[in-house]
C-alpha cells in the first residue's frame, strides 16, 4: 500500500460503521418518543399499591411501600428465610393499562444492588399465575429497567408454568415488584414510574 492513500475498503467500513451508529441512534430516540408513562408515582390518582409477604404462607418476611416527598414510591423491608418464607412483593390494583401495541415496559427505579423481578397479571383474583421478569439493581444509582415482553416467564407460587397460557399485553391488569431468591436481610427499591414502549 502507499504511504499517504486510504484503502478503499476501510473506508467502506468506516462509512457504515458510522452509518449503523446513526441509524442506532435514531431507532433510541424513536423507541424513546415512542414511550408512554403507565405509571407516575407523583400522580396520587395514578396507582394504589398493596403488599404481599411470605406471611400468607407462613413466612416471616417484611415489606412496606410508602409516598416520599420527592415524589417516589419506597419498597422496602427485610427478607427472611424462616418459616420456610422468603419473599415479599408489591402489586397495583386491577386497572386497564392500555398497553395494546406496546412491545415492554420500562421500570424507572433506584435500587440497593440485589435482584429484583417485575411482574404481571392478567386477572384481577388475588392468586394466580404470574409472568415474571428479573433486573439487577446498582446500589444507590436511578437506572431504567427496559423489559420487553417477551422476557416475562409464567410461574405460580414461584414455580415455572410452560403450559400456562401466553402474555398477552392487553390482558395487563395489575404489575408489581417482588425480591425472592433466597436475598436474606433489608432490602430497598424506589420506582418513580412505569413506561411502555
Amino acid at each position: 500500500m502507499q504511504r499517504g492513500k486510504r484503502c478503499p475498503s476501510l473506508t467502506r467500513i468506516a462509512l457504515l460503521i458510522a452509518t449503523l451508529t446513526a441509524c442506532s441512534a435514531r431507532r433510541d430516540t424513536a423507541m424513546n418518543n415512542d414511550s408512554k408513562t403507565i405509571i407516575d408515582v407523583k400522580s396520587p390518582d395514578s396507582v394504589q399499591w398493596f403488599v404481599i409477604n411470605d406471611g400468607v404462607m407462613g413466612g416471616l418476611s417484611e415489606g412496606t411501600i410508602e409516598t416520599t416527598a420527592d415524589g417516589t414510591a419506597v419498597f422496602q423491608g427485610v427478607l427472611s428465610l424462616e418459616n420456610n418464607g422468603g419473599f415479599s412483593s408489591v402489586r397495583t390494583r386491577p386497572a386497564d393499562f392500555n398497553l395494546a401495541g406496546a412491545e415492554g415496559l420500562i421500570f424507572r427505579v433506584k435500587g440497593d444492588g440485589k435482584r429484583y423481578k417485575a411482574y404481571l397479571r392478567m386477572d384481577s383474583n388475588f392468586d394466580g399465575i404470574i409472568y415474571q421478569a428479573a433486573f439487577e439493581t446498582v446500589p444507590g444509582k436511578w437506572m431504567d429497567a427496559r423489559l420487553p415482553f417477551k422476557s416475562f416467564e409464567p410461574t405460580y407460587h414461584g414455580r415455572s408454568r410452560p403450559d400456562a397460557r401466553p402474555l398477552d399485553a392487553n390482558d395487563v391488569t395489575s404489575l408489581g415488584f417482588i425480591v425472592s431468591d433466597k436475598q436474606e436481610g433489608p432490602f430497598r427499591l424506589e420506582i418513580e414510574s412505569v413506561k411502555s414502549f
